[in-house]
């Protein structure tokens, strides 16, 4: 029963052995490394109290994280109830995410990753929407009737609906015929070092805008964060629990530890409602401190309805454009190297092992088909993994597969009843600032920790590593300033190329890339020897059960033609190794008790 895990849970963070193997379980041949520390691993599965509440927690990350675009979309389409577009876009996005994320960790990349709003392509929407056809009226031009100009605001929104799902068609394609599966073949840890690091480091201006809305108030969040996961996540406090045996008891949890997320932004959100109720905080809504206030957002939850179930094709059949279609390319082409990232940094922080290439190719294929299906509902926006929930495995230790799963069925519950959902809308900017700061920062030194495979001691490595890192964060930010420079004479191409490199994590693992395969060194001074070890032989059995469901595996392994297919379990491998027939991994599995979905 519950109170025999919750002991469990304890007792794993501080029975800890030395062995001779990596965080992934791997024998290191002589290295002695600690011990994975993760609570549930992937493929465990919780007490059924418990996934409610890890759920929760990834879900609040989410609705802050995502809730800026259908404010964005809803003022770049002009439409004249504004506030009504807006709360019907909220609901959209948020079923839209809760879909994406469980489909992405049942039949995707199966690692715990939540699927939200792409961002990415809000740079060719407004791209797209600045066109003399699609441009949003003044006033001048609804006093003189200008009938080129007052169209429907529901033309843009299929305008941007069907180019978003021609480049999503794109995205399966490329998933499915293994193409991003083939450049792995030469990426090692200096590629995907800058590749994980950028995407925490690039977003330091989009954590800062929540911060200073108040800075107090985020550093009180995040003071809180580093209270709870990592000076008193040991200390348990009795809670009452019930079983047949014991019946009505108290049992010790280590609620810090599990639940860091869920307090702090509790405490913070009820010290913020004080300061609110008290004046601290100003009334003026043009004031930046105006966002601190609990009630700055409260228009969302008159403006959501009860019930509303998202629909296909609210706003009418998709049209199509080159342009249109070019530009949410080149964001797609991004998201796919972010998605890319991400995967690695979501298996070292849950301690699986690295990602196979059929993992990766399913993974990108299923963003591909959720962001379809997006752009059918009229999200307006494609869904894509999103690093700061990433960040959080790091901070509460839970990578369960069936904690996501539980999170995506939230957010599909918060798209459906919108008051649900418009609740959890009102967390003040700064609190979600506060949780960003810690959730990135983990996220971008995780990317680091990938240097630990490669010789860091080498001149040559010390060079790409500072020249990845440093092209990575300038060129975007030089294209920021001077997008205009760039004229090939193609429109399109030039949409393209500001897009991608106008993205931190595709410029520094493309420059990292490059100087990698280039430069002369040997496979142990990059590193590759070691990065491959790390799926060596011992660790297939936890390969086969965490990137491949069991029953289903059994099935492709009697088709032949499957291990021809790049997203299958089998690709390339023919039978995928029982456990019976491979070494026992380095991991005491008898710490683990998992189960498969």
């Amino acid at each position: 029963m519950g109170e025999d895990k919750s002991g469990d849970m304890s007792e794993r963070g501080d029975r800890r052995e030395e062995r001779h193997c990596d965080d992934r379980g791997v024998d290191t041949g002589g290295r002695v490394v600690a011990d994975p520390s993760v609570i549930y691993p992937v493929d465990s599965v919780p007490p059924l109290h418990l996934p409610i509440l890890f759920g929760l927690q990834q879900a609040l990350m989410t609705v802050g994280g995502t809730l800026s675009l259908p404010y964005i979309l809803a003022s770049l389409f002009c439409p004249e109830n504004e506030s009504q577009v807006r709360a019907q876009l909220i609901s959209i996005t948020m079923f839209m995410c809760g879909l994406a994320t469980i489909l992405q960790c049942l039949f995707g990349v199966r690692l715990p990753i939540i699927q939200g709003g792409s961002h990415s392509f809000v740079a060719p929407i407004v791209a797209m929407l600045t066109l003399e056809q699609f441009r949003c009226p003044t006033q001048m031009d609804r006093l003189n009737g200008n009938d080129s100009v007052l169209i429907p605001w529901e033309r843009r929104m299929r305008e941007v609906q069907g180019n978003l799902i021609l480049a999503s068609v794109t995205q399966v394609v490329v998933g499915g015929l293994g193409l991003v599966g083939l450049i792995l073949r030469f990426v090692g840890p200096l590629t995907i070092a800058p590749t994980i690091s950028l995407i925490g480091l690039s977003l330091t201006q989009v954590v800062s805008n929540f911060c200073d809305k108040q800075w107090g108030i985020s550093l009180l969040t995040l003071a809180l964060l580093l209270l709870f996961s990592n000076i008193i996540n040991k200390v348990q406090l009795p809670v009452p629990t019930f079983s047949m045996q014991r019946k009505c008891h108290m049992t010790k949890f280590p609620i810090f530890q599990l639940f860091p997320v869920v307090l702090a932004i509790a405490v913070v959100w009820l010290f913020s409602f004080i300061l609110t109720e008290s004046g601290a905080f100003p009334t003026n809504s043009t004031d930046p401190a105006y966002k601190a206030r609990t009630d700055s957002r409260i228009n969302i939850l008159y403006e959501s309805s009860w019930f509303q179930f998202p629909l296909p094709l609210p706003f009418g059949m998709p049209t199509f454009s080159a342009a249109g279609y070019m530009g949410m390319l080149a964001a797609t082409l991004s998201s796919i190297f972010e998605s890319v990232g991400d995967y690695f940094a979501a298996a070292r922080f849950s301690e699986a092992p690295n990602p196979p290439a059929h993992a990766i190719n399913r993974g990108i294929a299923i963003e591909g088909v959720c962001s379809i299906i997006s752009g059918v509902m009229g999200a307006g926006h494609a869904t894509t993994s999103y690093s700061s929930n990433i960040g959080i495995i790091g901070i509460t230790k839970i990578g369960s597969r069936v904690v996501f799963v539980t999170a995506g069925a939230m957010l599909v519950f918060f798209g459906v009843l919108g008051k649900v959902g418009a609740v959890l809308a009102l967390i003040p900017d700064p609190i979600v600032g506060g949780t960003l700061l810690l959730g990135l920062g983990m996220v971008a030194s995780i990317g680091i920790s990938v240097l630990q495979y490669c010789e860091l001691f080498s001149t040559r490595n010390i060079t790409i590593i500072g020249v990845s890192f440093l092209t990575g964060l300038m060129i975007p930010q030089w294209l920021a300033e001077n997008g205009d420079i760039v004229k090939s004479g193609s429109i399109e191409l030039d949409q393209v190329i500001k897009v991608l490199f106008g993205t931190a994590s595709f410029t520094g693992g493309f420059i990292g890339f490059l100087l990698d395969n280039i430069v002369p060194g040997t496979e142990h001074e990059r590193g590759i020897k070691r990065w491959i070890e790390v799926q060596n032989p011992a660790s297939k059995s936890v390969d086969a059960r965490v990137y491949s469901s069991p029953p289903l595996t059994r099935l492709l392994e009697r088709v032949g033609c499957c291990r021809y297919c790049p997203v299958s379990p089998t690709f390339k491998t023919g039978k995928l190794q029982r456990d019976s027939k491979v070494d026992k991994p380095c991991t005491d599995l008898k710490e683990v008790k998992s189960t498969h979905l």
